[in-house]
């Protein structure tokens, strides 16, 4: 830690001499998406059976949805209709005349055309791999503080459908072409500033030095403002990924003190500190978010602990042999549902009934508490604390726990991995991190089986071998049998642990088929755990993380011995 500390002091004296966030910021702009191509003509569009010439505007909007034709996006009704909603405005009035009905459409000429398209790219030319390499010299590195960095994406994102998660009620709806009068770029006073594209001027161009985004704009479909900024692995990151974890450390040497606090809380006389304290439980023993965070003009009906209403939970004195069962049922962040069982202590579940009482079920749950007069309350209790940090504390201390316990010291390196992802996995299920099985889930697992049962056919031959050479050394009992046997003993236990391998590989792809494993391991669990379980145990770094977790959490892997302790 001390050699670490040494080093960011190192870094304060060569950004920050002046007290300011950098003191020298230049880079090239973004590289904005190229223009629309018109499809080639053998490619057609069809509707209602009749091939139909689309109008530029109109072709390209089709294109977007031609090429998740495949996905189950295109299947879902609320998708279906924003995209022939936002569709139709692209359209001239004489296509608007005609096409009326989506499913009269017929995307599949340029549905195909794309996926061959794709796989084109994918034999992508050593030219034009050249070029990528030149565009990322020339635009993906800026200098701050006379340190060349990494730009974490210099693109800026191209038109498209948008997505989203879960149920979004906006999936569908078209993500408009981001243009240089959209963009606000913010470089040094004494920088040369970024030359638009010809014919274009950038929307404002800030010098503020109190904030690290190098590019921004705002999107159109909710309002919300995107950023171009420096790589995770960039020092700035590390730095601040540094101070994030140390925060959750500091949580970690008062937690029962608050955990007492807000216990002794649930009997206050003020109805405000009562409510408080029970959100403040849900927070530290869920890890739910605090909620109140949705953008300006957001209409998803996404929720918090805070924003809770009486409709997202139901009481049950007694359900499924325990008592004071809360049952949660709401959406999350990204409109992901959570959906919840847990007992709580009887206190927190009478003063649950007496927030409901004559409440409908669209009244707030916490009716006398937002975020901001919680976490106002939590910087009272330390400095730099809020609900996240709960989060995060919550999500390390678990992973650090599991580990723990799942770890045995005599497992392989396949073995170990698995006990890691577990362990991992335990967290993800705290933080609610869910996602969509993967469409090609059946099939890989199909072949992941079947080469489980081929190695399986190998050992039994390579047994039965063995058992031949066995019975012949018997006889013979001469040096080179006895070789025969040692060797074929070598390759049943060789085929063994290949075959551990692909069974242990089948489990963990099943236990994480519905499971999001990234975004805890990203941004909720402190790396140096990881490392320091990696040294303790002999696995290869590079088994848990890949190259670009290895650059983000660079001043883990350099600072954490296996002794390290949350």
């Amino acid at each position: 830690i001390f050699k670490w500390a040494v080093k960011c002091i190192k870094w304060e004296e060569e950004r920050y001499p002046e007290g300011i966030k950098w003191k020298f910021l230049e880079h090239k702009g973004p590289v904005f998406a190229p223009p629309y191509e018109p499809l080639p003509e053998s490619v057609k569009f069809y509707y209602d059976g009749k091939v139909m010439k689309l109008s530029p505007k109109a072709e390209e909007v089709a294109t977007f949805f031609a090429k998740m034709l495949d996905h189950e996006y295109t299947t879902k009704e609320i998708f279906r209709k924003n995209f022939f909603k936002d569709w139709r405005k692209e359209m001239t009035n004489e296509e608007k005349n005609i096409i009326t009905n989506l499913s009269k459409c017929d995307f599949t000429q340029m549905s195909q055309y794309f996926k061959a398209q794709t796989e084109a790219r994918k034999q992508m030319s050593k030219e034009e791999k050249l070029e990528n390499e030149k565009l990322l010299k020339e635009y993906g590195f800026c200098i701050m503080d006379n340190h060349r960095e990494r730009i974490a994406n210099f693109k800026i994102e191209p038109p498209g459908l948008f997505r989203g998660r879960g149920n979004h009620p906006k999936m569908g709806m078209l993500k408009r072409r981001i243009m240089p009068e959209d963009i606000i770029i913010n470089c040094s006073k004494d920088a040369k500033v970024p030359s638009p594209p010809t014919g274009h001027k950038w929307k404002e161009v800030r010098h503020d030095n109190k904030v690290t985004w190098l590019v921004s704009w705002t999107e159109n479909i909710q309002g919300s403002i995107k950023y171009i900024m420096l790589n995770p692995s960039s020092r700035i990151k590390g730095e601040k990924d540094w101070q994030k974890y140390e925060t959750a450390r500091r949580l970690k040497k008062c937690v029962d003190k608050i955990r007492n606090q807000y216990r002794e809380d649930w009997k206050s006389k003020e109805m405000k500190v009562r409510q408080r304290a029970v959100a403040l439980y849900f927070i530290d023993k869920l890890a739910l978010r605090a909620g109140n965070e949705k953008e300006e003009g957001e209409t998803a009906d996404t929720v918090g602990c805070c924003s809770l209403r009486v409709e997202h939970i139901n009481l049950h004195p007694e359900l499924d042999g325990q008592e004071y069962v809360v049952e949660f049922d709401f959406l999350g962040k990204d409109s992901i549902r959570y959906y919840n069982k847990v007992p709580v202590e009887k206190r927190v579940f009478k003063n649950l009934q007496l927030f409901m009482e004559n409440k409908q079920p669209e009244d707030d749950l916490f009716d006398r508490l937002n975020t901001g007069i919680l976490n106002k309350h939590l910087q009272d209790l330390m400095e730099g604390l809020t609900a996240k940090v709960f989060r995060t504390y919550n999500a390390s201390i678990t992973l650090q726990q599991q580990l723990k316990e799942l770890t045995a010291p005599d497992e392989n390196i396949p073995a170990k991995i698995l006990s890691y992802n577990r362990a991992n996995r335990a967290v993800a299920i705290l933080c609610n991190h869910q996602r969509a099985p993967p469409k090609t889930f059946e099939k890989s697992m199909m072949n992941l089986q079947s080469k489980i049962d081929a190695k399986k056919e190998q050992l039994a031959d390579a047994r039965r071998d063995l058992k031949s050479a066995k019975a012949d050394a018997k006889v013979l009992k001469d040096a080179k049998t006895k070789k025969v046997v040692e060797s074929k003993k070598k390759a049943v236990q060789r085929l063994e642990e290949q075959l551990m391998k692909l069974e242990v590989q089948a489990t963990d792809r099943e236990e994480n088929k519905q499971i999001a494993l990234g975004t805890s391991k990203l941004n909720y669990l402190d790396p140096r755990i990881t490392v320091a379980w990696c040294k303790k145990w002999g696995v290869p770094i590079e088994k848990i993380y890949n190259k670009t977790q290895r650059e983000k959490f660079a001043w883990a892997i350099d600072m954490a011995d296996e002794d390290y302790e949350f």
